[in-house]
């Protein structure tokens, strides 16, 4: 029998997810301005209307794929999790997630698509910082402020903090992987690169009298 009407909820999850699973696909095989709505449609098997429906079209469809991939960062900082753990160990882990996901094969390529395409496409641009980078500032800068309140971190902008800790974790060496000159790290090199990392900002961002508290 022919199912007909509104599909349930489930339904609709798992057709929402197919969609942005294809697109992520597509988006990486072709890249942002080679690619038509008309291809992913029939790939992901839904309709033109849906995709305007839920997402307002490719540039929409675009930020969909990438906030669901930046879902993962903010989540890595919630607020249980930092009171199950101390400051530092919960930066050490939010670091390793985070770098594990950002040298990514995938997450690299879908980067450069974005930087070549960004010119011709300007809301792209807008699109992938909104939903990725900026909602992950956003998110640790908010961790910052909530230990800012408990006296562990120095009183100073929790954004700028936020920023400093990305632009530590990031280095020369994600300029070198994006570049090709360098092959994907492994977890044991994610590793030290994290402590390396985490241990240079905190000696530079703990408030006076915490260096020997931990």
């Amino acid at each position: 029998m022919i199912k007909c009407g509104r599909p349930r909820k489930g339904e609709e999850l798992l057709s929402r997810d197919r969609l942005l699973d294809t697109a992520s696909d597509l988006f990486l095989e072709y890249g942002y301005g080679n690619l038509s709505l008309e291809t992913i449609a029939r790939d992901a098997r839904v309709s033109m209307r849906t995709i305007y429906s839920q997402f307002g079209g490719k540039s929409g469809l675009f930020g969909a794929v990438i906030r669901r991939c930046s879902d993962q960062f903010v989540s890595d900082l919630s607020e249980e999790q930092v009171l199950e753990s101390s400051p530092e160990d919960a930066l050490v882990f939010f670091a390793k997630q985070f770098l594990h996901r950002i040298t990514r094969p995938d997450v690299v390529r879908m980067r450069a698509i974005l930087i070549g395409e960004s010119p011709r496409f300007p809301d792209l641009a807008t699109q992938f910082y909104e939903q990725g980078p900026q909602r992950t500032l956003d998110h640790l800068a908010q961790f910052f402020a909530r230990q800012q309140k408990t006296g562990y971190f120095a009183a100073m902008d929790p954004h700028f903090l936020a920023d400093l800790f990305l632009s530590t974790l990031r280095s020369e060496k994600f300029q070198k992987l994006q570049l090709g000159l360098a092959p994907t790290p492994d977890e044991a090199e994610i590793d030290v690169w994290v402590r390396q990392a985490v241990g240079l900002f905190l000696r530079g961002s703990l408030k006076h009298g915490q260096e020997g508290r931990d």
